[in-house]
């Protein structure tokens, strides 16, 4: 039971950050799924290409909030 809640609390604060349009979120999502399709095609494994493709995309995606936050930063100055 406390899995199933905690599973469905993960579920529902991802689908917030994606409509929010969080760049971590979405890069982790895109990050995770290619790193998956490419371990599988290469045979290292979808799982563990899952699993470096999450902590790429993330950092990718946190490094384009940053840019644009500075970006819209410098162009209100």
């Amino acid at each position: 039971m406390r899995s199933r809640i905690g599973g469905a609390a993960s579920g529902v604060a991802l689908a917030a950050m994606l409509a929010m349009g969080c760049g971590t979120a979405v890069g982790a999502g895109v990050g995770a799924a290619s790193g998956a399709a490419i371990g599988a095609g290469t045979g290292y494994g979808a799982g563990k290409g899952a699993l470096i493709g999450t902590g790429v995309g993330a950092a990718a995606g946190a490094i384009y909030d940053i840019y644009q936050v500075n970006r819209k930063n410098q162009e209100s100055e």
